[in-house]
């Protein structure tokens, strides 16, 4: 994420990435990130991602754009 932020290539929360962007998350709320997934498109404000090691699994999951687990995107 810090990569991302000092090349001046991060999106902050509540603005809506692009298919290939990393999305970053916070589930415990500590403001670190515990997971990444890749964005595969956004439609109505919902953000459509491709995440490994979700229950053990490549999984294909959904978050509305505005959820409180969604720390940003590094736009590579």
């Amino acid at each position: 994420m810090q990569s991302f932020k000092a090349k001046n290539q991060w999106l902050g929360k509540g603005n809506l990435p692009k298919s290939g962007n990393i999305i970053f998350f916070d589930w415990d709320g500590d403001s670190v990130s515990d997971h990444v997934g890749i964005v595969e498109k956004v439609e109505n404000n919902i953000v459509y991602t491709i995440e490994g090691n979700s229950g053990d699994k490549i999984a294909k999951l959904s978050y509305e754009k505005n959820s409180p687990y969604i720390m940003g995107y590094g736009t590579p």
